[in-house]
């Protein structure tokens, strides 16, 4: 993965804000129409005013004052008839914004390689979704439209102050320069801190991840550590506790300044009025004077609000920042230009010099100058030490990483070369670490044929030999599996993968140690299933286990990323070598006493409602 420089991300051009409203610029063409209406119309209460202290009550004239007021109040009726409109208007078009960040950051994401996510904390992932994309809700859904509208108004008003009397209206602009260092300056500070703010949020949703997770609640309380975790979220809360009240509090005497001082210019224009008047200038009538500091106080709203408008802006910048961020990252995996999507695929599979570091800069390889052909149909038994390569081999056949030399093949074309979706049509994965939904036990099935028929998840739980236990669950396959499948036992979540697996039918398949954490009992009955899954499939078995290898057609041996060994179960026992010191080595099958299978699962449903098939885990992989 690699992100744009620093000094690109600390500047958000408006330009690429602004490009995130260019779908939508019909509907703020038409906001703009309703703010500037609603500000030409706001600001003839003023003059019906001063109509109506100069001419209508001074003269007497009934009729002309009753036209007046009427037309005082249709202002008052029109421009709320209006905001409602543009409010409605650009609160659509900003949550369609915010709808399209999300999506393109969960897109992005998506493609993003198996190590990005494995250097990422999960909390990290969702704050950026969820807390900062939330946190701009008011900048795309109001600020702006409020922006517009204020900075109409201001224009509106200070055009019908300057016919009014334009002495005046200088007097009242005279500390506008002082308002606009102070705003900008307050900008700036609750940037920084909303900054601090995101990257605290981040760390505290990224500690409520792992820590109120399934695995993460047994490992804490297991381990005694429940009052340590209290503490440590504790102190993550006091310290965003403390940013939120200093973001809050930034430049508020700064702005509470602003706003005394310009609810004191009436006195200065009263004043002044005066003056001008003992001066000998051009008198002003009672109906002028009062209609101008109409006028001024109807400015201080706006002006404030557009200021602070202004500090909401440049703190939201921070947000747009991060979000960008993810927007900017780039896949190291990428689809190729013209992808290749074969017809059909036999299954062969070859590693041809292949090389692979985790990191270019690493001292040594975790795989290199791997030469190895699996043909079409045939079975691989990949084995070795902790280390030693095993898994990295099988995850470069799906392409969760790409090689750093050499290619991988299948049939004969790079998988570089092939379209994902075919890719991960021909490929599929079982690994030890099952991952379930928290939905049903057919909607978990499904994630791998969503158009699969009943009749086929039936065959499949079968072929996985799955299909009766599911039947005796309290709601058969509608049983919700519980978040990641703990409800299950490790070999039932295991006969469950097979089974999604099944359904997808792959011609080559990566077993990455799926029984390793199994007991002998139900590994062998989870066995029974991957050599039915297996039957006319290319097969790369990752084994910790050798009990389940004797009868792959070939077994090749990794030490310190190279191949040492390749060969049949009694080719490699015959040297003597590698192979036959890990067959010495393996105690599991001796040491692991049989367990009678538990029916305790199914009790274990018996209580528990049952929700529906929704996937409710979006960012999670199966």
């Amino acid at each position: 993965m690699r992100t744009t420089p620093q000094a690109e991300a600390d500047a958000v051009p408006t330009r690429r804000i602004l490009r995130l409203f260019r779908p939508y610029k019909g509907r703020l063409t038409l906001v703009g129409l309703l703010v500037a209406a609603s500000s030409v119309v706001s600001v003839a209460s003023p003059f019906l005013l001063r109509a109506v202290l100069d001419v209508a009550i001074p003269q007497q004239r009934t009729g002309l004052l009753s036209l007046l007021a009427m037309g005082m109040i249709a202002v008052a009726v029109t421009t709320s008839v209006l905001g409602v409109l543009q409010t409605l208007i650009s609160t659509t078009v900003g949550q369609r914004v915010m709808h399209d960040l999300r999506s393109q950051v969960y897109a992005k994401l998506q493609r993003m390689p198996l190590a990005f996510f494995t250097r990422t904390r999960t909390g990290e992932v969702q704050s950026r979704i969820a807390n900062d994309i939330g946190s701009m809700q008011a900048t795309v859904t109001s600020t702006a439209t409020s922006l517009v509208s204020n900075l109409t108004s201001v224009v509106a008003t200070l055009v019908a102050m300057l016919a009014l009397d334009w002495r005046l209206t200088l007097v009242s602009l005279l500390l506008l320069p002082w308002f606009v260092y102070i705003s900008r300056r307050v900008g700036r500070e609750r940037k920084k801190l909303t900054t601090q703010r995101q990257k605290q949020m981040a760390s505290m949703s990224a500690l409520v991840t792992e820590s109120l997770s399934v695995s993460g609640m047994l490992l804490g309380r297991t381990m005694g550590r429940t009052d340590a975790l209290t503490a440590d979220f504790t102190d993550e809360s006091e310290r965003l506790a403390g940013l939120e009240i200093r973001s809050s509090m930034a430049g508020r005497w700064r702005m509470a300044t602003i706003g005394i001082t310009m609810a004191a210019v009436p006195a200065l224009l009263y004043w002044s009025a005066g003056l001008l008047l003992h001066l000998g200038g051009p008198t002003l009538s009672i109906g002028t004077l009062v209609a101008f500091v109409t006028l001024q106080q109807g400015l201080l709203r706006p002006s404030v609000s557009l200021l602070s408008t202004g500090v909401e802006m440049q703190t939201s910048l921070a947000l747009f920042q991060r979000v960008f961020e993810y927007l900017d990252l780039r896949p190291d995996i990428t689809e190729p230009a013209y992808p290749v999507r074969p017809a059909r695929i036999r299954g062969e599979v070859r590693f041809e010099s292949v090389t692979f570091a985790y990191d270019t800069e690493q001292a040594q390889a975790a795989l290199e100058g791997v030469d190895l052909t699996v043909p079409a149909g045939s079975s691989l038994a990949v084995v070795g030490h902790t280390g030693s390569g095993k898994s990295t081999l099988g995850y470069l056949v799906p392409r969760l990483y790409d090689v750093t030399a050499g290619r991988v093949t299948l049939d004969g074309t790079d998988v570089r070369e092939l379209a994902f979706d075919s890719l991960s049509a021909a490929v599929g994965v079982v690994s030890q670490e099952t991952y379930l939904f928290h939905a049903s036990v057919a909607a978990n099935l499904r994630f791998a044929k969503p158009d699969a028929t009943p009749e086929e998840l039936y065959a499949a739980a079968r072929a996985a030999q799955i299909h009766e236990h599911i039947q005796r669950l309290p709601d058969g396959y509608d049983t919700l599996v519980g978040e990641r499948g703990y409800r299950f036992s490790g070999g039932e979540k295991q006969r469950l993968a097979l089974a999604r697996t099944i359904l997808r039918d792959p011609p080559v398949l990566v077993l990455d140690e799926a029984t390793s954490a199994l007991d002998t009992r139900t590994e062998q009955a989870v066995q029974e299933a991957i050599d039915a899954l297996s039957a006319g499939r290319t097969t790369l078995t990752i084994a910790h286990r050798l009990s389940t290898v004797r009868d792959a057609d070939q077994i090749v041996v990794l030490a310190g990323g190279h191949l040492v060994e390749h060969g049949t179960h009694e080719d490699l026992l015959d040297r003597d070598g590698h192979y036959a010191a890990l067959v010495r080595q393996d105690k599991h099958g001796a040491a692991d006493a049989p367990r009678p299978a538990s029916e305790r699962t199914v009790a274990r449903f018996r209580a528990s409602p049952q929700p529906t098939d929704r996937l409710c885990s979006p960012d999670a992989q199966p």
